[in-house]
């Protein structure tokens, strides 16, 4: 069996069949979709503990770390819904990403900082750890982090229908029209 061609006169075959792998994208993009899901339900029914999580990162003024609790958990509910349905995907891809970013640039910082803070992802609850277990956790969270900054970055990028009509072709979805992509 020959080698896969990344790049070349195919131009990135390997690449481009990659990203329109059906099921693999709509696997990643449902997948990431329930974890913001997921993520933003605890901050949504307990917004004093998440904007206490907020403040333990000493980014925000006072003043925006109570809105930011408020709008955040939402945008990532919206967004994570959006990747679930398959409504403006790429949108909440992009959303995502930002968000991703944000989060991961909000533990860099204390890590470079050496300041032990909860992350706040899953659970507004402060865990009972020592500082050099909450910093390690922290490191495991960057890992997640990226993890998941690929999957939305997969979401972004790929070119893929729900019902393919073959090579070089657009499927659609029932009721969306030709060529509409999910």
């Amino acid at each position: 069996m020959g080698k896969q061609r990344l790049a070349g006169p195919g131009g990135g075959d390997a690449v481009k069949r990659l990203l329109e792998t059906q099921w693999l994208a709509i696997i990643l993009r449902c997948a990431l979709g329930v974890v913001f899901i997921v993520s933003a339900w605890p901050k949504i029914i307990d917004p004093p503990g998440f904007a206490q999580m907020v403040a333990n990162y000493r980014l925000l003024p006072e003043a925006l770390t109570n809105p930011a609790a408020l709008v955040l958990p939402w945008l990532e509910l919206f967004a994570g819904v959006a990747l679930v349905t398959g409504i403006a995907r790429r949108g909440a891809a992009l959303w995502i990403a930002l968000l991703i970013l944000a989060f991961s640039g909000a533990i860099a910082i204390n890590l470079a900082r050496d300041v032990a803070v909860d992350c706040g992802c899953f659970s507004v609850t402060a865990s009972h750890k020592s500082h050099a277990e909450m910093i390690a956790e922290m490191k495991l969270d960057l890992v997640r982090d990226l993890g998941l900054l690929i999957m939305a970055f997969f979401t972004l990028f790929t070119h893929v229908t729900w019902r393919s009509g073959g090579p070089g072709r657009s499927g659609s979805f029932p009721g969306r029209g030709p060529g509409r992509t999910v």
